[in-house]
């Protein structure tokens, strides 16, 4: 059983969110065992999980790791993806870098608009959004600042080291949040590059 939990947590890891039956299939249990699997994680407080729409019967989950969950395992990346990206830049340049920039914000994109599929009102968009965020480790929260008006605030930043050298991750997740929002207004109150403690947006009606 730890095998097989182990596996989950290693797929979640490498592979960023996913369904139960995408994670039954990758490491070849039931779509039943790896849900009793996934919850007695969940109880561990290693994974979280989104409700996505689904079809008749019951909605489906998307799993990910938890801050506790990317804890079990060595936090090294950060001076990897700070080498890989001047790599990538010494390689193709400025437009290649850009280039890497806009094909993670589509797939970020695609797997957020899955997950922010039939919410009604704009509050509900912005708690699945911060619960998103809080799952890929950006301790996210929000606020209510006055009708329809909010603000989401990350208390921590989970590829800080990859947009200090390369500020383009930063201008992508501002018209990430824009696009997923729409029609409202998204603008960054406080950014952690700019020496804020916190990366804030403030979400106002279009």
């Amino acid at each position: 059983m730890q095998a097989t939990s182990d596996q989950l947590l290693f797929e979640l890891k490498t592979r960023g969110p996913a369904t139960t039956f995408d994670l039954a299939a990758r490491v070849g249990v039931t779509r039943q065992a790896a849900r009793e699997h996934l919850r007695k994680l969940g109880e561990a407080k290693l994974v979280d999980y989104v409700q996505i729409p689904g079809g008749i019967g019951r909605p489906g989950h998307t799993w990910s790791l938890t801050e506790k969950g990317h804890g079990r395992f060595p936090d090294t990346h950060a001076q990897m993806t700070v080498e890989l990206i001047e790599s990538i830049r010494a390689e193709f340049g400025e437009q290649g870098l850009e280039r890497m920039i806009a094909r993670r914000e589509q797939a970020t994109a695609a797997r957020y608009e899955q997950a922010l599929q039939g919410a009604q009102t704009l509050e509900e968009r912005v708690d699945r959004l911060v619960r998103l965020r809080s799952q890929e480790g950006y301790m996210a929260e929000f606020s209510r600042c006055a009708h329809e008006t909010y603000l989401i605030i990350e208390n921590h930043c989970p590829i800080c080291a990859a947009a200090t050298s390369c500020r383009g991750f930063c201008r992508s997740e501002l018209v990430l949040f824009e696009r997923l929002l729409t029609p409202a207004k998204v603008t960054r109150s406080e950014h952690l590059l700019a020496g804020s403690r916190r990366c804030c947006y403030l979400v106002m009606p279009g």
